[in-house]
């Protein structure tokens, strides 16, 4: 139990905790607004209340964020240049996303005019979610890049027969074992930027499907539960 409050204290203290927190309340207050709109009308009206509140605190903590996208952008680390060249637009995108959101954020709050607050909107999500599309390729081929050395692995130790074979096991396994880690953690990220994604999609082109509260929904709370399960203490 205390390991367990240890964690979230942890976690909490992380921006992105935080973040993933108050968008699982932004996206639970939708479906919840959804689902009573028609029946309890008083009580949705709360739901949403909590739904547009927390969308705008998020967008409020958020502030400067987009720093992060152009220090990538400026280190753009590793060897591999496909993967250095997936990362630009995908860091880019990413820096729009939180750059204009901050206008779109002033915009609805009503500190700029507030006409700008879909313009805002769009060019913000329209660079989320170039952003998402190059995250998710250079995510894909970086797990396919960690199955081909966990097979490697497990075939040069098969190979190998001498008297610390035993040693050599232990190694191979905890190697394998951080390969599937790292796989796990990518899968998580694959599906908030899928789910983001349509989020996006809602904004750039509005449609019956993306646009759709349980569509919405559910899509959020992938997103705010993969984050969690990515930024939890290990």
């Amino acid at each position: 139990m205390n390991d367990t409050v240890d964690k979230l204290v942890i976690f909490l203290a992380k921006r992105d905790g935080i973040d993933k927190l108050v968008k699982t309340f932004q996206y639970v207050s939708k479906l919840a607004n959804w689902r009573m709109e028609a029946t309890h009308p008083d009580m949705a009206k709360k739901f949403k209340n909590w739904e547009v509140s927390s969308g705008l605190s998020r967008k409020a903590f958020r502030t400067g964020r987009f720093l992060t996208g152009l220090n990538l952008l400026r280190r753009n680390p590793g060897s591999n240049l496909t993967l250095r060249l997936l990362a630009i637009p995908a860091n880019a995108g990413e820096m729009i996303y939180f750059f204009f959101d901050h206008f779109t954020w002033l915009a609805r709050i009503g500190t700029i005019n507030p006409d700008l607050a879909r313009k805002m909107s769009f060019i913000s999500a329209f660079g989320e979610a170039v952003g998402y599309v190059f995250f998710i390729i250079a995510d894909f081929l970086l797990i396919k890049e960690g199955i081909k050395k966990e097979r490697k692995i497990r075939r040069i130790f098969e190979e190998e027969e001498d008297e610390e074979k035993e040693e050599k096991e232990k190694k191979a396994n905890d190697e394998v074992k951080k390969i599937r880690v790292d796989r796990v953690m990518r899968l998580m990220a694959v599906a908030a930027n899928i789910a983001d994604f349509i989020i996006a999609l809602a904004d750039i082109e509005p449609n019956p499907f993306c646009n759709h509260a349980v569509t919405l929904g559910i899509s959020g709370l992938v997103s705010a539960w993969s984050g969690w399960y990515r930024n939890w203490p290990s």
